[in-house]
């Protein structure tokens, strides 16, 4: 059997997998990834935050697949829109596109199941299988990045409404892309076309409430949903449905754990967040941009491993809760069905909390927190805020904490003794105070 001695092992080759390894290369690391290709043909909206979040990754090639964002439909709570646009991405020829940047990027990547994980003194060894080829890889730091698909290895997490979505596939003439979202009794419904005449078109239900027929009967259930609804019929009207039906749980999931001495967990493998907020890719790559500095600092420096991971573990935590009450929002905005099991379990999960805290004068204060710096994590001092318990270090490359101790004098010139104390321009002087003033904090 071939072996491949690595540092790092990534498992899992979508957008947060690749991030991850694209950044543990830049800092010096020799990295392997493991991967299987997309088995099914899949869509996905994405939006301008979220090229700029791949951009900032490097994914280049991947990025150089998507096409011009497109018009996006929506019907929500009986009113109707076509105010927004989403960029369609098919996640196939994405996938394949994220190969290249990582080979291109200096990641050797493993097309191939992972078969047995097996933990040791010295570190991981993955055993992968391909066409009946083996393969080992050895490594001293495992990166789990395999989506929802990811084992659980045992660790207890946080899930939101059991969910279930039904992505049917529809063949029509080719059509400019477009896609739409409408709300119905049961739960709401994507749509998208493609360029090349395929609709893929997804249900997405309360999986203990809704009462599904058998597997075969499924093509049946999802054509009689979208024949009733009003922003189904320009997708449906000239294509026929086929009889594939891809369903897939896609209820909102946090790992008690996502960190260990040797392990991390990124993207979807640590939290999921439900499909309604579109910003599937974008937590993904949330948590996969700092996962490299976290790991470096498990690796270089004993003595910041505590901090590092609870650093790691609270921001993901944080950025669940915070997807996860706007989610819940949106869903309140639907009082159409309200009393509807689906509407009602979403409209009230995970809690009551506020998506943005309350900012009174004075309630804020400096401390010093974890952040990432040059590829490290570090102390620093940071301004917290009840709507950021975690931190904020900067404002467009300036230090808030020296800001917010200068303003804390209430000087009679704040500018002027911005400039004056920490050297700012005038222009960067008044742009951070600004800022400071519509916080509300004084």
């Amino acid at each position: 059997m071939d072996t491949s001695q690595l540092d790092i092992m990534v498992l899992g080759g979508g957008p947060a997998g690749a991030a991850t390894a694209l950044g543990l290369v830049q800092l010096g690391y020799r990295v392997g990834l493991a991967t299987e290709s997309r088995p099914f043909a899949a869509m996905e909206g994405i939006s301008q935050r979220v090229i700029d979040g791949l951009r900032g990754a490097g994914l280049h090639r991947a990025l150089a697949t998507l096409p011009e964002a497109s018009s996006r439909q929506v019907t929500w709570n009986g009113s109707s829109s076509s105010a927004n646009q989403e960029t369609l991405v098919d996640r196939q020829r994405f996938d394949l596109a994220i190969l290249e940047d990582l080979r291109q990027g200096g990641v050797e990547v493993f097309e191939a199941r992972v078969s047995s994980i097996k933990e040791d003194e010295d570190g991981w060894s993955l055993s992968l299988q391909n066409n009946g080829q083996n393969h080992q890889l050895t490594g001293r730091f495992m990166v789990e990045a395999r989506g929802r698909s990811a084992p659980a290895m045992g660790i207890t997490k946080t899930k939101g409404p059991d969910t279930l979505s039904l992505l049917q596939y529809w063949q029509g003439p080719c059509k400019k892309p477009f896609s739409a979202v409408e709300s119905f009794e049961e739960g709401w419904a994507w749509m998208a076309a493609g360029k090349d005449g395929r609709r893929y078109l997804q249900l997405t239900l309360d999986a203990k409430s809704i009462e599904l027929p058998s597997k075969a009967e499924l093509p049946r259930f999802c054509e009689a949903r979208f024949r009733h609804l009003k922003q189904a019929v320009p997708f449906i009207e000239d294509a026929v449905a086929t009889d594939q039906v891809l369903a897939r749980t896609s209820a909102s999931v946090l790992y008690s754990e996502v960190i260990g001495k040797n392990w991390i967990r990124v993207g979807d493998a640590a939290m999921a967040v439900d499909p309604l907020s579109g910003n599937g890719i974008f937590q993904a790559l949330s948590s996969a941009l700092i996962a490299p500095a976290v790991v470096n600092s498990l690796l270089k420096d004993s003595g910041v491993v505590e901090i590092a991971q609870q650093f790691y573990q609270d921001r993901v935590s944080t950025l669940f809760y915070r997807f996860a009450r706007i989610g819940r929002d949106f869903y309140k905005m639907e009082t159409g069905w309200a009393n509807q099991a689906f509407w009602q379990l979403r409209s009230a999960w995970p809690d009551s909390q506020e998506v943005h805290a309350t900012v009174e004068p004075g309630s804020w204060r400096i401390e010093h927190r974890p952040v990432v710096d040059q590829g490290m994590i570090r102390m620093v001092e940071v301004l917290v805020t009840p709507d950021q318990p975690l931190g904020i270090w900067h404002l467009q490359g300036i230090e808030l904490a020296s800001v917010m101790k200068v303003l804390a004098a209430l000087p009679d010139n704040p500018t002027g003794e911005l400039e004056r104390v920490l050297g700012f321009s005038r222009q960067q002087a008044e742009q951070v105070y600004r800022w400071v003033q519509s916080q509300d904090f004084f």
